[in-house]
């Protein structure tokens, strides 16, 4: 079984991101393999919030160069969570804006 430290690996933050905590959504990079009730459990259980809705991306690699070294990024997946209106916000976030 998988753990809720294991699910989420990092928030992600972007200038896009932040502005969509004022909406209550907020982007993780989260374990390929998970799924979106498993990604909503996870983030319940660590931030103590109540998730109305998880939208999931799977990034894909991108080529990338160096010089003469060429290589690709990593594959990623992405989650947007969307809390819902009456759950208080992530206090992880809440010093950034």
């Amino acid at each position: 079984m998988k753990r809720a430290q294991d699910i989420i690996i990092r928030p992600i933050i972007t200038e896009r991101s932040m502005a969509a905590i004022d909406d209550k959504r907020y982007v993780f990079e989260v374990l390929p393999g998970c799924t979106k009730p498993e990604i909503a459990a996870a983030i319940e259980e660590l931030f103590k919030v109540r998730v109305a809705d998880v939208n999931t991306i799977s990034m894909k690699r991108k080529p990338k160069r160096r010089g003469y070294t060429s290589g690709y990024t990593k594959a990623w997946k992405k989650a947007i969570v969307t809390l819902k209106p009456d759950s208080k916000t992530i206090e992880f976030f809440d010093g950034m804006n």
